[in-house]
This record gives structure tokens, C-alpha cells and sequence, in this order.
């Protein structure tokens, strides 16, 4: 098969590595990829964002399967687009996309069928949804309607933290069209963990437990990033809890979305918050995590690629994956002023020696680019560092004795991935 990853992350890097080991790839390509993809897959200087230029090159080059990182292109409709055109493709249409592209339809989609959730309501006027968070007191959680690349959710401890994330989604425009409607729901406690299922729109089939760590910070401190890190397995997430979630939230969902006449496939990513009540459903994403895929995909037995496809096929019913007993944990090198104003141009060394010092290591790049013979940061999150074990604690050393070998004074990156699972 001649296949296309479209995305330039650190998720498509992992993809590109998982999909270039399978015997039924002949050819890869990503576009746009980026320096550590170029390793894996020829990379394409084609946006994720440019439609045209995507489904025109998968033309020109009889591309079989295209496979969809980023949540953007989905939701803009790319998987339309191409199996429009004839050629097969990963991922939600965009109208089952909206399951990430608007909170709020997730919200009213949860109220209407009874999936365990957050109470909630709907704004667009400030004064109006400041009237309600007062009303509610905090903690309490405000959210950007649409994509505002995981920056767009304030968990605000005070009113004042709550007033100022309504002012900036809707009065400051800090977020867009993304922030033109707020949602703000009560405050969920518990643990928080990622869970997944591979769907054909009838069959799901749960993958791997993991969690991430959204603060910038040590001891979880700090603004909500895209991501600094994540593990698999999460502790957390038990048989039981796994069958609950499987009963209560996925499949009720892929049954919803389909008698809303938006059936959904590709792979669902819900974000949980494990209550006392039970699990319960913070937002939906319609992709692989990010970083959650570089742990993963590591921990994967199977073929990915006929996963994929199968569930593009609808035959995921009988299908089964298997996974490796280890662990896996990846840690984030951000650029100094993420999340909020990244410095780029900054120079990387000592990948190699990163790699000598542990070998069982893998390094995804999720924002590099090349000048020469230099490699550069040219994003927010910039590596992911993914250590292997048999246990999680193996797996977070052999991570951070690869990071300790790399040379970026500019970057930075959390040194307590993996505190939660490792804390007793």
C-alpha cells in the first residue's frame, strides 16, 4: 500500500514510525512531516490545513490510505474530501468531528442521551456568563467552544480567574472564532486519565489506558498546555474501570452519534475524570492524544495499519489487538515561553548521544526544523522523549537518561512525569 499521514507533530511521528514497520506499506509519505518523520517517511512540503493540495497529491501519487493526524484538518472536513475523491482515509467526517470541533455539542450530545458528564451551560454574552460562574462559585471550569489547540480550558480556582478567561475568549477574541461561545461546567474531582477506542461506527474496541500531564509545571502547577507528558499503562484505569467506560460513555456515544446521523469512525479519545460517582466524561477529541500516541503505539503488539483500516472498512467486529506487558512514558521538551509565546530558532544538539546513552529510547519530534546540517526549534512542544521498561519506573529512566545527554539551553521540560502512578 501507498500511504499518506498528514500532521507535522510529534502524534505523526509516532504514527509514521508504527505504520513504516508494517509488511503492507510499500510507500510512506506525511505532509508536511518534519526532520525526525523524514527519518521514517518522504515528507511532502503540503500543509495540514491546504485540502486541495492534499487530496491533489494523493491523486498524483495513487495514494491508497491517508491517515489523519490533527484534529483541524478533520474537522474542516479532509476525510470528506478524500473519500470523496475515491481514496480511503483514517478518521471522522466532519460532522462526526464536531464530537472535538464544538464542546458544546458534546455537552447538549451527553445531556440528550444520558451520558455521564459534567453540568454545564452555554454562553456568548460576558456579563451573562459571569452572572453564572458567580452564581455557582468556584472552582469551576470555563472552555473555548471550538479548537483552540488544547490552550482554550481555564480550571479557575477563583471568580476572578473564572472572569478573566470569559473576558478572554469573549471580549479579549484571545482564542478566535474558537472562543466566540464559552462553556462553563462545574468542577469535576478525581484523577484525570485518557482513554481510547479504535471504532468503525458499530464496534469499538478499547486500546491501552494512559494519562498526561496538561499543567506546565512540576507538581501540576501552572497553565494548561497541549501536553508535557503522558504513560501507559495508567494504574488508574482497572478492568472494571475500563468496562464502565465501555458501557456508560463510548458505545452510548458511537449509538448517539449515530441516530444523530453522524456515525463516527476512527479512533475516540475521551478525556475522563475518574469520581467517586464513576467515570465521567470531560471533553471528547477525535484523534490520537498528543503526546499519548508516543506511549501508545511503542506498547503495540499488532500491525497497526490493518487496525486502521479496518476501521475505516467497518470490519473492526472480531478484530483484536494485542499489547506489550511494558511500560512506556514520554516526556515533552517545550521551547522556553510555552505555552504562551514560544522562542523558536534555537539550536538542538546531542540527539545522538541521547540515543547512545539509552538505547531502548525513542525521540519523536513534534517542532524541529533544519538549517543545514543544525537542527532548530520551531514550535511549542519541540521533542518527545519516550522511555521503555518493564515497569514505569524503569520506563521513566531510561526517558530522562536520554534527555539528560541532549544540549538546548532554550528548552525546558517537566522532570515529575509519571509522579502520579509512581507516588506509592
Amino acid at each position: 500500500m501507498r500511504v499518506l499521514v498528514v500532521g507535522s507533530g510529534g502524534r505523526e511521528h509516532a504514527l509514521c514510525w508504527a505504520i513504516a514497520a508494517s509488511p503492507l506499506c510499500d510507500a510512506l509519505y506525511c505532509a508536511p512531516g518534519n526532520p525526525g518523520i523524514a527519518a521514517e517517511a518522504e515528507c511532502v512540503p503540503i500543509a495540514a490545513s491546504d485540502l486541495d493540495g492534499i487530496v491533489e497529491f494523493c491523486r498524483r501519487e495513487q495514494i491508497d490510505f491517508v491517515v489523519v493526524g490533527p484534529e483541524a484538518p478533520l474537522v474542516a472536513g479532509l476525510v470528506d474530501r478524500l473519500e470523496a475523491s475515491g481514496i480511503a482515509a483514517f478518521g471522522p467526517s466532519a460532522a462526526a468531528a464536531a464530537l472535538e470541533g464544538s464542546k458544546g455539542f458534546t455537552k447538549d450530545l451527553c445531556a440528550k442521551y444520558g451520558i455521564p458528564t459534567a453540568a454545564y451551560r452555554r454562553f456568548t454574552d460576558a456579563g451573562a456568563a459571569k452572572a453564572y460562574a458567580r452564581a455557582q462559585g468556584a472552582p469551576i471550569v470555563v472552555k473555548a467552544d471550538g479548537l483552540a489547540a488544547g490552550k482554550g480550558v481555564t480550571v479557575a480556582t477563583s471568580l476572578e480567574e473564572a472572569e478573566s478567561a470569559i473576558e478572554d475568549a469573549l471580549i479579549a477574541n484571545r482564542f478566535g472564532a474558537a472562543g466566540a461561545e464559552v462553556v462553563i461546567e462545574d468542577f469535576l474531582d478525581g484523577e484525570e486519565a485518557s482513554f481510547f477506542a479504535l471504532t468503525d461506527g458499530k464496534t469499538a474496541l478499547p486500546l491501552a489506558s494512559a494519562q498526561d500531564h496538561k499543567r506546565v509545571g512540576d507538581g501540576d502547577t501552572g497553565p494548561n498546555t497541549g501536553g508535557m507528558g503522558a504513560y501507559s499503562p495508567a494504574p488508574c484505569v482497572t478492568l472494571e474501570i475500563e468496562t464502565a467506560v465501555m458501557a456508560r460513555i463510548i458505545r452510548p456515544t458511537l449509538a448517539a452519534m449515530a441516530k444523530e446521523g453522524r456515525p463516527y469512525k476512527g479512533v475516540l479519545y475521551a478525556g475522563l475524570m475518574l469520581t467517586k460517582a464513576g467515570p465521567q466524561l470531560i471533553e471528547y477529541n477525535v484523534r490520537f492524544g498528543d503526546p499519548e500516541c508516543q506511549v501508545l503505539l511503542p506498547r503495540l503488539k499488532s500491525d497497526l495499519l490493518p487496525a486502521l483500516l479496518a476501521a475505516r472498512d467497518g470490519v473492526l467486529d472480531g478484530f483484536d489487538l494485542r499489547w506489550r506487558d511494558e511500560a512506556a512514558l514520554c516526556v515533552v521538551m517545550a521551547a522556553q515561553g510555552y505555552p504562551d509565546n514560544p522562542l523558536r530558532g534555537s539550536e538542538i544538539k546531542g540527539l545522538d548521544r541521547a540515543q547512545a546513552a539509552a538505547p531502548s529510547a525513542l525521540i519523536f519530534h513534534a517542532g524541529t526544523k533544519r538549517d543545514g546540517e543544525r537542527l532548530l526549534a520551531d514550535g511549542g512542544r519541540v521533542l518527545n522523549i519516550v522511555g521503555a521498561g518493564a515497569t514505569l519506573k524503569e520506563a521513566r529512566a531510561c526517558a530522562y537518561a536520554a534527555i539528560e545527554r541532549i544540549d538546548w539551553p532554550q528548552g525546558f521540560y517537566r522532570r515529575d512525569i509519571g509522579w502520579r502512578a509512581l507516588k506509592t
